[in-house]
């Protein structure tokens, strides 16, 4: 796994390329301190995933975001940043990224979130749905999309963590109550992954207009208004026995 690293400061950068080396042996991290230098070495070099702070001195982080999603939609990229606000995590997944993790996070958070992002699963921050961690204080008020790993199905999933309190209006009953057809499960699972209509519609050989037209059944069934929405509403569903269990549509 190759790993493009960007964050402008050196301390910081040397820090998390000791922590991702560790991944693995195969494990191959370059870091740049710039926008500049992480575009120019996308345009270089072949990577697998993207490690965005979103801090930068040249540029705005969210743009650059935005950027290399939409030049180089086939990495995912991962935001890694000092803040831990609900709207930045928020923003960053509506602009395209595929995990967001506070630079406070522990090692193996890290480990663990980038780990999730290559089997295609999208990872935020656990204290976004309230999941307690040992004694270190309340939930967090402030609820969003969760951790989600590829499971077969729910009675096999596997939990992450206890403790999650959805919102009143977010307490919903299964995916299997929602009524998606076997289509708009598959539809949701592209979505969930963070893919635009344009890919999904290739990936599914469909037409850009009946995705859009899927993607609007979807949400109008989960009863949510925005794609981020949706990654909440199904985190928030797949709950059960009290931890957080993933879910992963039909296959194909």
């Amino acid at each position: 796994m190759k790993v493009l690293l960007v964050d402008d400061h050196p301390l910081v950068l040397s820090a998390l390329q000791a922590v991702i080396q560790r991944i693995g042996h195969d494990t191959t991290v370059v870091g740049v301190e710039s926008a500049a230098a992480a575009r120019s070495a996308l345009n270089d070099a072949d990577y697998d995933l993207v490690l965005l702070d979103l801090a930068l001195g040249d540029a705005d982080g969210f743009d650059v975001l935005i950027e290399f999603r939409t030049a180089h939609p086939a990495v995912p990229v991962v935001v890694v940043s000092a803040s831990d606000r609900a709207s930045d995590v928020i923003r960053a997944i509506d602009n395209g990224a595929m995990g967001f993790v506070p630079k406070k996070s522990s090692h193996s958070e890290l480990q663990e979130a980038l780990r999730m992002v290559m089997t295609g699963s999208m990872y935020v921050p656990p204290a976004m749905l309230g999941l307690e961690f040992g004694s270190s204080g309340p939930p967090a008020s402030d609820t969003g999309p969760g951790p989600m790993r590829p499971a077969g199905d729910f009675a096999d999933a596997t939990p992450l963590g206890g403790g999650a309190q959805p919102e009143p209006h977010q307490r919903l009953s299964s995916l299997h109550e929602v009524g998606l057809t076997p289509r708009q499960a598959e539809v949701l699972g592209l979505l969930l992954q963070g893919l635009p209509n344009k890919l999904i519609a290739r990936q599914l050989n469909l037409s850009v207009e009946t995705v859009k037209d899927h993607v609007a059944a979807v949400l109008r069934a989960l009863g949510v208004g925005s794609r981020t929405q949706a990654v909440l509403a199904v985190s928030q569903m797949t709950q059960a026995q009290g931890g957080f269990y993933a879910w992963r549509p039909p296959q194909r």
